[in-house]
């Protein structure tokens, strides 16, 4: 059987970015995906976090957010099966809990973007169904890990949509660790997002968990 990974349906100058930091730093009364730790932690957290969505909505492109927190485990259990959440590793708690609290941050933003797609994996799913209220399956978002998958056409799909991607439409993609680094080389931490340009190159990233 052969899988469709078809497609289902200028980053700011410093003083922009500035004037818009500026702004957003009165705006940010929610704690983003649940931080924790120190003051000054959460402060460059926050900091971090208010650059990437600040260009993302101005500029628009795609952010690419690896899934949130899991229970324990590496891959997935013998018998996995695509729709069979029960067969998979899923979210834990505080990967539900990251992922609403990404939602009512967003929602107090007052922005919802465009597009959200999502792998066809139940804790990718989960993610971006409690972050963002919905989403679209997209089987290229989905695992690569230990030989599952196409990820030479995987990888193409991305890339040609990416390039494709009309000019100010803000979409997320919700996906696996071994996706996102294929794609931009870089290695995303649990809930954790990447702002990437049309080349796929790595513009800005920002924990999004805990």
């Amino acid at each position: 059987m052969t899988t469709d990974f078809s497609d289902p349906s200028p980053a700011l100058n410093s003083p922009q970015r500035r004037a818009i930091l500026a702004r957003l730093s009165t705006a940010m009364v929610l704690p983003l995906w649940g931080l924790s730790g120190t003051a000054g932690a959460q402060t460059d957290r926050h900091a971090a976090m208010a650059e990437l969505f600040s260009a993302w909505r101005q500029g628009g492109g795609v952010l690419i957010i690896r899934h949130a927190a899991t229970e324990s485990g590496l891959g997935d259990p013998p018998g996995f099966v695509i729709g069979e959440c029960r067969t998979q590793r899923n979210l834990s708690e505080a990967g539900r809990q990251a992922s609403r609290s990404l939602g009512a941050w967003l929602q107090v933003q007052k922005f919802k973007p465009d597009a959200v797609r999502s792998s066809q994996w139940c804790r990718c799913q989960d993610t971006a169904r409690l972050a963002f209220g919905g989403h679209e399956d997209w089987p290229a978002l989905n695992s690569t890990f230990a030989g599952q998958g196409d990820s030479a056409a995987q990888q193409q799909v991305l890339r040609e949509r990416l390039l494709a991607l009309p000019v100010g439409r803000t979409e997320v993609w919700v996906t696996h660790q071994v996706i996102m680094t294929g794609l931009t080389g870089a290695y995303p931490g649990l809930g954790e997002g990447f702002l990437v340009d049309r080349q796929g190159r790595l513009r800005l990233r920002g924990d999004l968990a805990a």
